[in-house]
């Protein structure tokens, strides 16, 4: 098909790149990807979620987790409970550091938005539907600079937890 008012050869071009570029979207499984070097604190934790799977599951299984293992780990743990319909997050565990900012048994879309919780609706989603670890990065140009890892546990079938980590929590000035 040719594109009207274009060249044959740079119609043919426009084509190819859209078929490519399409064919790179499609397979974009996870829009929040885990970066291949991450801060020793987020490292840990995902090093931690590894250990818990079982043989060569994707991911480890909600009851393996232990809450008293979360304590001792570093990055300000935080855990959340995912259902499905309606899409919601609450709170399941928060380590001391983020306890100003959001509290247990409240679900996400319950709190203000805040540095450290923005965009935690959108990559719980994305972390949930790519059903791997996300990480979330906000820059110096935001304001803000620190990572927020995602990592997804299973349990009656689906994606029902999700365990979270900072390298660095942004403190509050409200």
């Amino acid at each position: 098909m040719e594109i009207k008012g274009l060249p044959k050869e740079r119609s043919r071009f426009l084509q190819d790149f859209a078929a490519s570029w399409m064919s790179k979207m499609m397979h974009c499984r996870n829009p929040f990807p885990l970066s291949d070097r991450l801060d020793a604190k987020l490292q840990s934790v995902v090093s931690f979620w590894e250990r818990l799977k079982r043989g060569e599951n994707g991911m480890p299984f909600s009851d393996d987790l232990g809450v008293p293992a979360l304590f001792n780990l570093p990055g300000n743990p935080f855990l959340l409970s995912a259902s499905a319909s309606p899409e919601r997050y609450r709170f399941e565990f928060l380590s001391e550091s983020l306890r100003r900012e959001a509290a247990l048994g409240r679900f996400v879309d319950e709190i203000p938005a805040n540095s450290n919780f923005s965009y935690l609706r959108a990559q719980s989603s994305a972390t949930i539907e790519a059903a791997e670890p996300t990480l979330f990065h906000l820059t110096d140009l935001s304001g803000y600079r620190f990572s927020r890892a995602l990592l997804p546990l299973w349990g009656n079938g689906q994606v029902n937890m999700l365990l979270g980590a900072f390298d660095n929590v942004q403190v509050s000035c409200s």
